[in-house]
């Protein structure tokens, strides 16, 4: 079956006429064995039900709203995501909520659930992307149970299922008022025993990193200060990830220390640790340094987002702090980090220009740059790093620099010159070189 003239209808007449009079085909296309015409199908529906007059068309009509709930059982993840979807676009307005949550279309969601673990975990999925929406959304969606089944998984005894539910509630805590609905329930405080549980059970290791990951993102969404004091086990339980020889535990520790450290408030946190920070940036210096390549640049990452402040947050107290982090890199941390930009590897290239461009508008990093035999020049050469990612990151630097007031008196007028005509020329420029002894050269 052909979807072409439904969709020049949607572009021709728009999409309540397609409701009106394309039901069967579009129905026929969500049961059509093709899965390419199943999301042809679902994706349209998608796009009919923004609009408030057709949405109506949709929900009267029980057949259609049947069919969509079962393709997220379909073999094919890409129907299924799609159906996740559109079906969670008819849930924005309250008929919506009405027709899913309160009629016996709830009872075929809840019968999709029982196929396996796998699908019901889809619907987990949808019920969180509905949950997120708004406070009334996830009113409806606790009110059908599914949310506490979801709750109740976390602490259920196979260990993948309950990874697999830490992630839907990590999601589900990205809404300010999805993180009140959990506090209220008392999943930080149970996460947080989890976390404190995970030292004496062998398989923590396939679920302790969402657990971690799951404070990273609340300490970022509400403030660093509050859940590190309120969960102190978080913040033990990362510098433990942090010096563990798994790389797996080591990479989920320098993500979740890059995300807290994004924040002046992170950056304080940190530094109140004291020694403990102290050993564990060590250690990421070393990891920069050597080891497996996506560890390095996950380091390297970590490292950028923990040296850089804006402007507006350059304190003197701030300043001392971020300098005094960079020494701790290496007895020369400027000469190793224009090392490791240098290697053939330009996914540490552009890491270590990550790094450069975070210091580059403090004035203490500027400094450095001045005192680095051969950093300008360095800076301004062009042949260095041919990839586009290179490129940009380069002139990301160069923006950095030229954007600091104190660049200027800093760097000297020349230099500053020389960097604001690089900025000016843009990423890619190319020097024209003259042609010699061929006719009609330019």
């Amino acid at each position: 079956m052909c979807f072409s003239f439904v969709i020049n209808s949607y572009t021709n007449w728009g999409p309540v006429h397609v409701v009106q009079n394309y039901r069967a085909e579009l129905q026929g296309g969500l049961t059509h064995p093709n899965e390419t015409v199943k999301i042809l199908a679902l994706t349209q529906i998608g796009r009919v039900v923004e609009h408030p007059e057709a949405v109506t068309e949709i929900l009267n009509d029980h057949d259609i709203l049947q069919a969509m709930i079962l393709c997220i059982r379909e073999e094919k993840m890409s129907v299924a995501k799609q159906a996740i979807h559109s079906l969670s676009k008819i849930s924005h307005s309250k008929p919506g909520l009405d027709k899913l949550f309160k009629s016996d279309l709830l009872h075929v969601v809840k019968d999709v659930m029982a196929t396996s673990d796998t699908i019901r975990y889809r619907i987990y999925e949808l019920v969180v992307e509905i949950a997120s929406v708004s406070p009334i959304s996830l009113g409806y969606c606790a009110n059908s149970g599914l949310i506490s089944q979801l709750l109740s998984e976390l602490t259920g005894d196979d260990v993948l299922i309950r990874a697999t539910a830490v992630e839907m509630v990590t999601t589900l805590a990205h809404s300010q008022h999805g993180r009140q609905y959990l506090a209220q329930q008392g999943i930080m405080d149970k996460i947080s025993n989890m976390i404190r549980g995970a030292e004496t059970d062998p398989f923590s290791s396939l679920y302790l990193p969402g657990l971690v990951k799951f404070f990273g993102n609340l300490a970022v969404m509400d403030s660093p200060q509050q859940v590190c004091e309120a969960y102190p086990t978080f913040l033990t339980k990362v510098f433990e990830m942090a010096l563990d020889p798994d790389p797996a535990m080591t990479g989920v520790a320098l993500d979740t220390l890059g995300l807290l450290g994004s924040t002046v408030e992170g950056k304080q946190v940190l530094q109140k640790t004291g020694e403990e920070f102290r050993t564990v940036f060590s250690r990421m210096s070393h990891l920069a340094g050597s080891g497996a390549t996506e560890l390095r640049v996950r380091c390297l990452d970590a490292i950028s987002q923990l040296l850089t402040l804006q402007p507006e947050h350059q304190t003197e107290d701030l300043l001392s702090l971020t300098e005094s982090w960079f020494q701790l890199l290496s007895n020369k941390p400027m000469d190793m980090i224009r090392s490791i930009s240098t290697q053939p590897f330009p996914e540490l290239h552009c890491g270590a220009l990550q790094i450069l461009t975070a210091i580059a508008s403090q004035p203490w990093g500027q400094r450095m740059m001045m005192v680095t035999p051969g950093f300008m020049e360095f800076v301004l050469d062009r042949s260095t790093g041919q990839t586009k990612e290179a490129k940009d990151a380069k002139f990301e630097l160069i923006g950095s620099l030229v954007g600091s007031s104190t660049a200027a008196e800093i760097l000297g007028s020349q230099n500053y010159i020389r960097l604001k005509t690089y900025l000016r020329e843009g990423p890619y420029y190319v020097t024209a070189v003259a042609s010699v002894g061929t006719e009609g050269a330019n």
